[in-house]
This record gives C-alpha cells, sequence and structure tokens, in this order.
C-alpha cells in the first residue's frame, strides 16, 4: 500500500515522499503514519494522542478531505495511494504539524458563561435546552471545520472572522437558558458572521457530527438579523430611548452597539 505523506518545514524543501506501508485489517491512517515513524522515517512530525477520536490532536487532510486520521480507516478510502497533508488553513511548523495556537486566541475573545447576579442555582432546566446545549459541548476542538472553512482557508481572514467552531461556542452560549449576556454584536462585527455564506462544509466533516450550520451559524444569524434590521424591533428601541426607557439586559431589544439601523 503506498502512503503519500507531505514532509517539509516553513522556507525549506517541502513536498509528499511516497512510503510502502504493508495493509493491515482494521488499520487506520494514524496505524499507517506510526509504522512509517518507526521503521521508514523516523522523524516525521505528527501530532496524536488518544487515538480514540476525542482528543482532535490527529487532524490532517486524507485524500484531500480534512479527516481525524485515528478515525479514517484504509479500507474505506477509494483504492490507490492515500495521501496525508497538514491543514491548510494554519500556519506549518513541520511535516503533519500545524499551528493551530490562532484558535485559542479567539477563544479567549469571547466572554465566558456569566448568570444573572446573586442566581447561583441549582437550577432547573427543561430538557429539550439540555438535548441542545449538550450538542454543541460535544466539540473536541480538532479544528477540521476552521481549515474546510473557505473563509479561513482560501482567503486568509482571521483577522475579522471567529470561524464555525467559536460560533458554535457562542450559540452554546446565547442560547442557555441561564446565561445573560448579549453576544449577538461582537459576534456580528469582531467575529464576521456575515462572511458565513452557510455551505455547510463545517458540518460535513464534523467528526461529532454536530449540525454546525443549522444549529449554530444559521439561529446565530437569525438573531442578528431580528436585532439589526427587523422593523418591529428598530421602532421599539427608538421609542425606549426617546422616553428615556433604557434597554433589556438580554434579547433582541437591546440597542447594539453601532446605533440602530440605517
Amino acid at each position: 500500500m503506498e502512503v503519500r505523506v507531505f514532509r517539509g518545514v516553513p522556507g525549506g524543501e517541502q513536498g509528499e515522499v511516497a512510503y510502502d506501508v504493508p495493509p493491515v485489517e482494521g488499520m487506520v491512517v494514524l496505524d499507517a503514519i506510526h509504522h512509517i515513524q518507526k521503521h521508514l522515517q523516523t522523524d516525521l512530525a505528527c501530532r496524536w494522542n488518544c487515538k480514540a477520536a476525542k482528543c482532535g490532536s490527529c487532524s490532517a487532510e486524507i485524500n484531500g478531505t480534512p479527516r481525524l486520521m485515528c478515525k479514517t480507516r484504509i479500507d474505506e478510502l477509494p483504492e490507490g495511494p492515500v495521501t496525508v497533508r497538514p491543514l491548510a488553513a494554519f500556519p506549518l511548523i513541520k511535516d503533519l504539524v500545524t499551528d493551530v495556537s490562532w484558535n485559542y486566541e479567539v477563544n479567549k475573545k469571547i466572554p465566558p458563561f456569566t448568570a444573572a447576579e446573586g442566581d447561583r442555582g441549582p437550577w432547573r432546566i427543561q430538557e429539550v435546552d439540555i438535548d441542545r446545549l449538550y450538542e454543541f459541548r460535544r466539540c473536541i476542538e480538532c479544528f477540521l471545520c476552521q481549515d474546510v472553512c473557505h473563509i479561513l482557508r482560501n482567503h486568509d481572514m482571521r483577522d475579522r472572522f471567529y470561524g464555525p467552531r467559536f460560533f458554535v461556542r457562542v450559540a452554546g452560549l446565547e442560547m442557555h437558558p441561564k446565561d445573560v449576556l448579549n453576544r449577538v454584536e461582537q459576534t456580528r462585527a469582531e467575529g464576521g458572521l456575515g462572511l458565513c455564506n452557510i455551505t455547510k462544509c463545517c458540518t460535513e466533516v464534523c467528526p461529532e457530527h454536530i449540525h454546525i450550520t443549522d444549529n449554530a451559524i444559521i439561529p446565530l444569524k437569525e438573531r442578528n438579523a431580528d436585532a439589526h434590521w427587523d422593523p418591529i424591533n428598530f421602532v421599539r428601541r427608538k421609542l425606549r430611548r426617546d422616553s428615556g426607557g433604557g434597554a433589556a439586559t438580554r434579547g433582541l431589544d437591546e440597542e447594539p452597539a453601532g446605533g440602530p439601523p440605517r
């Protein structure tokens, strides 16, 4: 079995190197990489940890598709050479290892869960809310959705776009029945939510089968549209200002930071 693995470092010689790996029943791509490291190329760099598809460390592009190496069986791939390359959306460190630290910097920008002052529980939450929030909590931060997103991958807009993984995090906070903050304006202005054209490619590559587009991105877009462009909310906010009533702590009546829609 031929496995073509990307080798190289930034500023140095780069390219795919072909290795002959003996196939084994039930073998996954990570097994093939480990065979190469042990028997053929001991300096091949690869990031991995649990080998159980729960740590998100072994992300790579296998035959051109972002996938987890530990979850991708060789016998489920099309016949022919297997190509393994690093995530294209992030800076290369060496071979299959990329620098994904930018994601953690984005994570710091998102205000954490905040309950109402003095509300320390215990809480009673409806089962439907628990089910909805649990889906978002399944994220293992493999960043495959970030890699496949064309805004990050092809246009390199990391300075103005949070990416699918962090829209999932914002959605999990915004939909929590006990959270009192409103992150809609931040997600629109700083997070670049409007740049997403909902192609659902992020949902397709998610190893945890999170419905990123339908259950996170689209609801956030709807909240943003209601807050900025709904004429009823615009009149309501105007009446509140004219009467000196102020804005609600949370919800669509809150005045966006950029003022009312023009």
